[in-house]
């Protein structure tokens, strides 16, 4: 799992927050209606709304959170492993071996396609988006 895949989930959770939203806003709407039109039922059902809603949002702080600790989580296991892999590729020696050749080689230490892919993933720095999807 990279910190892009985790972006992206992020993104579809968004929208679907914002679906759910814009879902128990027009039912709230209905049952005000409702309950401005003499229904006895609807300011109670209005009222458990509003609880739901509020369940909903606290739902969805907390799938936050867990996406922000995942997204660390991977972002710090990625910086790790590049800090790992560092002293490695400095202790290969520069000339010699395979395609040594006579200015040292096709390979250089700090060059591998692992230490570029963990310099990439490195780079990446999240932050939930502003104004998010909040009832």
């Amino acid at each position: 799992m990279d910190t892009s895949s985790i972006d992206q989930a992020y993104g579809r959770l968004q929208t679907e927050f914002q679906d759910v939203a814009k879902s128990i806003q027009a039912l709230a709407e209905k049952l005000q209606a409702a309950s401005q039109g003499g229904d006895a039922n609807a300011k109670e059902w209005l009222l458990d709304l509003k609880q739901v809603a509020r369940d909903v949002k606290d739902e969805q702080i907390q799938v936050n959170t867990l996406l922000q600790a995942i997204h660390g989580f991977v972002d710090a296991s990625n910086q790790q492993l590049q800090q790992q892999q560092q002293p490695q590729q400095m202790s290969q020696p520069m000339g010699g071996g395979m395609g040594g050749g006579m200015f040292g080689g096709g390979r250089r230490a700090g060059c591998s396609a692992d230490s570029s892919a963990a310099a990439l993933a490195g780079r990446w720095r999240w932050a939930p988006a502003s104004g998010s999807a909040r009832t």
